[in-house]
């Protein structure tokens, strides 16, 4: 198939490239390569796709989703079977500070897609959600049939807007949608906003670690490889509606539109102080800690119930905490020459 993946040179848009690559497909990637993370990771990324045994098949664009002219014309000339969306403004604290870049790229941005896909036959449309979303829901699992009205951010509500934009196109238009909630993703690669990078350098440099709300956190740590999983296949089912669908008791997750909503976790939540633990057993290193409160726009727990993405297309998580962390750190010392 002919794909765009849009965040192509971002950490889950790197490895998705690459394994469709494997398999054969052929990939339009786009990317801004904006400097909200280290831009020189994100080329480290593209250089690895653009060198690879199947680079062939790769086709690397800049370009902001934001732009809609040149999303128009994107679209247009390449005539895409299947699109993965990935690209967004990412980052719940971020987005307390910054949140016009929040609209710009997962509203505005979001947009475009749309509307890409729906004047140019799109087969399917699978797009990133997140966690983020549940926000004050404190019912564990989250579950896909969960309310999700209440987030905490402005980046949860983005996201939130995102999957409610999917429903009326696949509505109006008959376009297959998927979105996917990620559930902290991580691995080698990995974004160095994210726990596990910011862990990793201040731990290798001696330096104390921010512990947010006294490590009385359990996040639904998710594997790379097992995020990558779940997205293709996602992308690979035919996307139908739901013909028992009722608008007197409607189910949050399905509709009688070409629509779906899926948790993607590993449905194994883990204590902010275990997962340091297992961090300083792969790096051999103690932290130093820095205990603080809970900052604002972050939720206390996550768990994902991802009994409808395993029943619907087969979903298994297989890697466990420990073995993520150790191709992380592996990884890490590689890259950086530790």
């Amino acid at each position: 198939m002919k794909i765009l993946v849009t965040g192509a040179a971002g950490f889950i848009g790197f490895h998705l490239s690459k394994y469709l690559l494997a398999r054969g497909d052929t990939i339009i990637g786009i990317d801004n390569l904006n400097d909200y993370y280290d831009v020189g990771l994100k080329q480290a990324r593209l250089d690895e796709l653009l060198s690879s045994d199947t680079s062939s098949c790769f086709t690397f664009k800049k370009m902001d989703i934001a732009n809609r002219d040149d999303m128009e014309k994107l679209f247009k000339e390449e005539q895409f079977d299947k699109v993965v969306h990935l690209a967004a403004q990412a980052g719940v604290r971020y987005s307390i500070d910054n949140p016009h870049a929040y609209v710009e790229s997962n509203l505005i941005g979001f947009m475009n897609v749309l509307e890409g896909c729906r004047h140019n036959h799109v087969q399917h449309l699978v797009y990133a959600s997140s966690s983020s979303v549940y926000g004050a829901n404190e019912t564990m699992p989250f579950s896909v049939n969960d309310n999700v009205d209440h987030p905490v951010s402005l980046y949860a509500a983005s996201k939130k807007a995102n999957e409610l934009m999917a429903h009326t196109y696949s509505h109006l238009y008959k376009l297959p949608t998927t979105g996917l909630r990620f559930f902290t993703v991580y691995g080698p690669w990995g974004r160095p906003d994210m726990a596990l990078f910011k862990f990793t350098q201040a731990i290798q440099n001696n330096q104390a670690i921010d512990v947010y709300n006294y490590g009385d956190h359990q996040r639904d740590f998710t594997y790379i490889d097992d995020i990558i999983q779940g997205i293709v296949l996602s992308l690979d089912q035919h996307v139908q509606g739901n013909p028992a669908w009722s608008g007197l008791n409607p189910d949050p997750s399905t509709s009688r539109a070409p629509w779906k909503i899926y948790n993607i976790g590993a449905q194994k939540p883990v204590n902010l102080l275990n997962f340091i633990e297992t961090l300083e057993s792969a790096l051999g290193k103690k932290a130093i800690k820095n205990m603080l409160p809970m900052q604002a726009g972050d939720v206390q727990n996550t768990y994902a119930d991802v009994s409808a993405l395993s029943t619907d297309v087969g979903y298994q998580p297989r890697t466990s905490i420990q073995q993520g962390i150790k191709a992380f750190v592996d990884w890490y010392l590689d890259y950086y020459g530790v």
